[in-house]
């Protein structure tokens, strides 16, 4: 896949060459917070992605360092898809804007303990949603 041109060295239209579509946080999201690794769990999201959109998702976002595959799973004969630590660093971000959105939507499903976990010290929490490998696990070790 050949690496597409940046359109200025502006850092937000550098991140949003990245991932400025409607997709790609999405994926993101699912392997951060949520834990998917197998392409068939990412087609499971309520946003109904579709197959050929995935595929090309995951394919940008590898190449973008952003995640990477291992080989086959022996468990299921699947390849499991991870964050690399490029891609790990858009939790802080992405942890903002849950901030935001739940702050500026009030019909997003943002648990209000991750709202105050936040609040209080988002870097802490960060680090702890990225070591415990989604915010389900750190929701409970809470």
């Amino acid at each position: 896949m050949k690496q597409p041109k940046q359109r200025s060295d502006c850092p937000i239209s550098s991140a949003l060459d990245l991932f400025g579509d409607k997709w790609s946080l999405l994926v993101m999201r699912d392997l951060l917070f949520r834990n998917k690794l197998h392409y068939r769990e990412f087609l499971t999201s309520e946003e109904g992605i579709s197959t050929n959109i995935l595929a090309d998702r995951l394919a940008k976002l590898e190449q973008a360092g952003l995640i990477g595959k291992t080989g086959d799973d022996p468990r299921s004969g699947k390849q499991v898809y991870f964050a690399t630590a490029k891609g790990q660093d858009l939790i802080p971000l992405m942890l903002q804007m849950m901030l935001w959105s739940a702050e500026h939507n009030p019909q997003t499903a943002t648990p209000d303990a991750l709202i105050t976990e936040l609040k209080t010290d988002l870097a802490k929490a960060a680090q702890a949603i990225r070591q415990k490998g989604g915010i389900q696990a750190f929701l409970a070790s809470l």
